[in-house]
């Protein structure tokens, strides 16, 4: 289905107009097309669309169109789950408002100094995206003004109510004006949702892009399996298919570290990912998801929404979800872009109700396989092709990116190709570097020098 480009959309000036094409922006996603006009035309909207569809530029495009860059007061507020997709959120947001000068946007979570944001705030901004709880403790201190707010963005929607949010939401919906236009964007929009969050809106348009995923470039497959016998089929699916990074889905934080527990006592290098681990920890874990030294993220679905991942060889569902729009967003992890994608779904005999509901969504029967026609082990599992060197040191002693990689292929000897990803944070920088040369790079790098100074260092444990 083709879709219009963004020059159709009349209100749109003409240098918005061409930073979007200069950006790649030229025909205009599903959910773009239907609800930038309702956007624009300045109504309420209620958005179900999945994760990738486009959503943030949709949003975005709105909250600029109708900004005024000389007025320094807070006039669009997007409110995220997780700090990853605040950040992620805040970069494309940056990227949309190129094309006008001197809009200010500040990214606010939970996790990092209160103090930094204060003083930002005493500076200014025209756009704050950040976490509920976070964007809550600033209201209590007085730090933040909402009272000129235009536009509210409630992104991932359903994830926030599920995460306990819901105080924190309403407190923030009360500080901003009666007379603004709220946006709201969620996977899934179940009654519960829809019953909470109707007071925040106003008459709203209702647009939803199905969340189907072609079967051309995901492959699905379901294997029966027995209530205990989850955790070996997870890992005899690793073992056959080897892919280098995958997401394993568990219903529940204690299956998630209990699992991740087992596949690491095999050999693979794998992390539990849930709710309540402190930001440090999440940060830390998805990073070395992120940068392939670890190779299975082992997540319950709060825990993983608003991750920034782009290649995913395979998705594991090791319980079947009992929403069905939550098992079509899971799956729709893989298989991004371009890319060939795997679904490999484990379902016991008291699961069987769920899959069909799949079976419905999809309008037409799932495929089974046989666990015992799975390629036998052979020998200990294949370990991340990374591992992520931490340095105490970032951007507080000036350190770049490109330092690092002067230093690793300078001094140490490295090739290019054996350095992955570089992050620098605050007061922290990770590197990944190729498993085989990360022991010798270690020495000589703790051993010498960065920008004519001594770090200490150390490898982050899978």
């Amino acid at each position: 289905m083709t879709t219009p480009p963004f020059s159709t959309l009349s209100l749109l000036s003409p240098a918005m107009l061409s930073n979007l094409s200069n950006l790649g922006y030229h025909n205009m996603t599903a959910i773009q097309a239907q609800s930038l006009p309702v956007i624009l035309d300045r109504h309420d909207l209620i958005a179900q669309a999945k994760t990738g569809s486009g959503k943030t530029a949709a949003f975005g495009i709105g909250i600029l169109h109708k900004l005024n860059p000389s007025y320094f007061a807070i006039q669009g507020l997007v409110l995220c789950p997780t700090r990853e997709l605040a950040d992620q959120v805040g970069q494309e947001l940056r990227r949309l408002a190129r094309f006008t000068d001197n809009v200010k946007i500040l990214t606010l979570c939970g996790g990092s100094p209160m103090g930094p944001q204060i003083g930002s705030l005493e500076h200014g901004a025209h756009i704050v995206v950040g976490t509920p709880g976070r964007i809550r403790d600033h209201i209590g201190r007085g730090s933040i003004d909402l009272s000129k707010v235009q536009t509210l963005v409630l992104d991932e929607a359903d994830r926030m109510v599920d995460m306990g949010f819901y105080e924190e939401i309403s407190g923030i919906v009360s500080a901003c004006p009666a007379r603004r236009q709220t946006l709201l964007f969620s996977a899934t929009y179940p009654d519960d949702i829809r019953k909470a969050s109707a007071e925040f809106l106003r008459n709203p348009v209702e647009v939803k892009i199905e969340a189907q995923h072609s079967a051309n470039q995901i492959e699905q497959r379901f294997y029966p399996v027995t209530a205990d016998g989850r955790n070996a089929a997870v890992a005899a699916l690793l073992h056959h298919f080897k892919p280098v990074s995958t997401i394993a889905f568990c219903n529940t934080k204690i299956h998630c570290r209990e699992l991740a527990e087992q596949l690491r006592d095999q050999g693979f290098s794998a992390v539990a990912l849930y709710g309540d681990l402190e930001q440090r920890e999440r940060d830390e874990i998805l990073l070395q998801f992120a940068n392939q030294s670890c190779s299975v993220l082992v997540a319950t679905d709060v825990a993983a929404r608003g991750l920034d991942i782009q290649s995913l060889d395979a998705v594991i569902n090791v319980d079947v979800s009992k929403d069905t729009e939550v098992h079509i967003h899971r799956i729709g992890r893989t298989g991004r872009g371009h890319a060939q994608g795997l679904a490999l779904n484990l379902c016991a005999p008291n699961e069987k109700k769920w899959v069909r509901l799949i079976e419905e969504y999809q309008n037409g029967p799932v495929t089974w396989f046989d666990l015992e026609a799975l390629t036998p082990a052979d020998g200990e599992a294949l370990p991340a092709p990374m591992v992520t060197l931490c340095i105490m040191g970032g951007k507080k002693d000036k350190l770049r990116p490109g330092d690092l990689l002067g230093a690793l292929t300078g001094d140490v000897g490295l090739k290019k190709e054996q350095v992955g990803k570089i992050n620098v944070f605050e007061f922290m920088t990770y590197v990944a570097l190729e498993r085989s040369i990360a022991q010798h790079a270690f020495r000589r790098l703790s051993s010498g020098n960065i920008k004519g100074r001594q770090f200490k260092m150390r490898f982050l444990s899978e």
